[in-house]
């Protein structure tokens, strides 16, 4: 009886919930965002550019390695991974007892 004042529900099934927003950024510019991550990251902060490089990269991706995959995420991807990783040795490097003493 509900959906009798006007509000039927046979009219747009689809149309609430399934739709993407358009406020976001799209996917090429995720990827581009995540190339700049990741060549800023082999500079400063690569523990924290490299991770979002990643994301940026894999959300440009469409979260999916299926398909064809654009040039620039793959490169954030591949960059921020490799910047995640030397982030990671050096830190761990820095970390080691006696390091920097004498």
């Amino acid at each position: 009886m509900m959906a009798g004042f006007g509000h039927g529900t046979r009219r747009y099934p689809r149309s609430r919930g399934r739709t993407w927003s358009r406020s976001g950024p799209d996917r090429a510019t995720l990827g581009i965002i995540g190339v700049i991550c990741a060549i800023a990251g082999f500079f400063v902060l690569g523990i924290i550019l490299g991770p979002v490089a990643v994301v940026c990269g894999w959300l440009a991706m469409g979260r999916s390695w299926a398909g064809s995959r654009p040039v620039p995420a793959l490169v954030a991807l591949v960059l921020g991974a490799i910047d995640t990783l030397l982030a990671v040795i050096w830190i761990a490097g820095a970390a080691t007892p006696g390091n920097g003493m004498f």
